[in-house]
């Protein structure tokens, strides 16, 4: 999060966000632990593609605020697990009001697919090496 709280700072914010029993400010995380604190969240508020597109998968299915005017992930936003709120304050603090108060159901599916890529393609190497002389 260098980046964010950064900004955080420059805008006079960082103070109000550390002091808050609500928001948690922590350093950079490796891949798993972020995943393991996106399956803990209410919400999550992004602009990343990659966050968006992973906040669909079956063990986590969050509700997404992309904070962003567009997104290349818009079958998230079809779906509904993602809305696209924009980059204005009062947007954005609307739209999580919204969001936790309404608690919406998302879809029981991912636009992206069920989680088992991995194990189809093991399947699929397993025949083609059984099948040939690999």
């Amino acid at each position: 999060m260098p980046r964010t709280e950064k900004r955080l700072k420059q805008n006079g914010f960082y103070s109000k966000v550390k002091k808050s029993e609500n928001l948690q400010i922590l350093a950079s995380v490796g891949y798993l632990d972020f995943l393991t604190l996106m399956r803990k969240c209410e919400i999550i508020l992004t602009d990343s593609g990659g966050v968006q597109e992973a906040a669909t998968a079956p063990p986590i299915r969050k509700p997404v605020l992309v904070l962003r005017l567009s997104t290349e992930r818009s079958e998230a936003v079809e779906a509904g697990f993602a809305k696209l709120v924009g980059v204005n304050r009062k947007d954005i603090l609307k739209a999580i009001k919204e969001t936790l108060e309404n608690r919406e159901k998302l879809p029981e599916s991912s636009p992206y697919g069920n989680g088992n890529a991995a194990e189809r393609i093991v399947k699929i190497l397993e025949s083609e090496i059984t099948a040939s002389s690999f």
